[in-house]
């Protein structure tokens, strides 16, 4: 439940502040490793990385505008998709910022690329964590939005934008059968 006030707090507070984006843009979050964060480890839980960075990239949607478009065509980003590798850990009452960018599209969906970094010994951004989102646009309505159609109505330059080749694939690899295919779990 705190998420949903980390999420709101983040959005009416700090969003709001946070200069105009282009798709081609790093949006900066600033977040602190809290209490309900860690886990007995006593260090950020590896689950909770996920959660913050869906903070995060609302925080990007948000000043780039596609918020405002996502409200009004009755749209709405889910995951699909995502991949997450560490580095480092993140301790109890650290700051640190989530870096989020937009890749670029494949033929059904938008990726990004996440990095939780803090300062380092030099004062110059460190990574600690590096995920890859794969995110399909919904209609409240029912059904998906095609590619083409967030393209045009966002404005988006995809000239600016390149997924590297080895992110495609791993989201073609990665797929799951459509909600409208079977997809029985045999071991």
């Amino acid at each position: 439940m705190h998420m949903l006030f980390r999420t709101l707090w983040h959005m009416w507070f700090v969003g709001r502040r946070g200069s105009a984006l282009t798709f081609a843009d790093v949006s900066r979050s600033r977040f602190r490793v809290w209490p309900t964060d860690l886990d007995l480890l006593r260090h950020m839980n590896n689950g909770k990385y996920l959660s913050i960075m869906d903070v995060a990239r609302f925080d990007l949607i948000q000043r780039n505008g596609v918020m405002a478009l996502f409200t009004q065509e009755g749209w709405y980003p889910v995951v699909v998709g995502q991949t997450i590798s560490y580095r480092k850990s993140l301790n109890p009452w650290k700051r640190f910022w989530i870096e989020s960018k937009i890749l670029g599209f494949d033929d059904q969906a938008v990726y990004m690329e996440q990095r939780f970094v803090r300062p380092g010994p030099d004062r110059r951004p460190e990574l600690y964590a590096r995920a890859i989102v794969r995110a399909r646009i919904l209609r409240r309505a029912g059904g998906v939005v095609p590619v083409t159609e967030i393209i045009e109505k966002s404005g988006a330059n995809i000239a600016e934008l390149e997924v590297p080749e080895e992110i495609i694939a791993w989201g073609r690899t990665t797929r799951l059968p459509s909600t409208r295919d079977a997809a029985p779990s045999n071991w």
